[in-house]
């Protein structure tokens, strides 16, 4: 016979992607599905940590579980593909804000991550992307002036990857990828929707020109209820 927080977990399952409990709105608190399953908060807690563990939901303290959106943009982990191409991919309206843009000297620890000289230039490009009129992602782009020269506030409001291939065509080729959660920032807090999420996605792209060269070190702050990053894995024979 099979388990009554699975049964439960399935049932809510089945509610949400049939829209029963649509996109951003709450599930019943703990007590109410207690009642209505007749049975322990405890089991109930054990369906709700499935459901957030595969995507349904985000447990929100002091406001109850929120349904997830379940149409998210799916980035691929090992392809390398751009904001704005993901964005049209997809069919949303998208929207690029430049919060800054400099040209400076790259810290001791951005030569040391890039690789470079101490009197190394790099542009530093801090841009917020904003999806159906919600604003979910935060890049900080720190780019080699002498690998990607001239570049403008504009260039960077529409497609830096676009830029690079079709103006100074040149070859991207690929990218180091880390994953990692964190506590967002109070700068995370002020130019996205947290929405009173407590965790953000951090994803450390290094970018590299066809000959190895790394031009270009990102870091993509997402907001965790929008995104997801997806692959495909095949088992190798023994």
């Amino acid at each position: 016979m099979k388990k009554k927080y699975l049964a439960i977990f399935e049932e809510l399952e089945a509610a949400i992607c049939s829209g029963k409990y649509p996109a951003n709105t709450t599930l019943p608190s703990e007590n109410e599905l207690s009642e209505q399953f007749e049975t322990s908060r405890e089991t109930i807690r054990k369906s709700l940590n499935i459901l957030a563990q595969k995507g349904y939901i985000q447990k929100m303290k002091g406001k109850g579980s929120l349904v997830l959106d379940l149409q998210k943009l799916q980035f691929p982990i090992s392809g390398l593909v751009s904001f704005k191409e993901l964005a049209e991919k997809m069919g949303h309206t998208s929207t690029t804000f430049v919060e800054s843009f400099s040209k400076q000297k790259a810290s001791p620890r951005l030569a040391r991550e890039m690789q470079l000289n101490p009197n190394d230039l790099v542009w530093k490009v801090l841009r917020v992307r904003e999806i159906n009129k919600e604003k979910i992602i935060l890049d900080k782009d720190y780019i080699v002036e002498k690998c990607v020269p001239d570049l403008t506030v504009d260039i960077c409001k529409n497609s830096i990857f676009d830029y690079i291939e079709h103006h100074l065509n040149l070859k991207i080729s690929f990218a180091r990828k880390e994953f990692t959660v964190e506590q967002p920032t109070e700068e995370d807090y002020r130019l996205l929707d947290m929405e009173g999420f407590q965790a953000i996605v951090v994803v450390k792209n290094y970018i590299y020109f066809d000959n190895a060269t790394l031009f270009q070190y990102t870091e993509s702050r997402h907001r965790p209820d929008k995104f997801r990053f997806v692959d495909f894995a095949r088992r190798s024979e023994l």
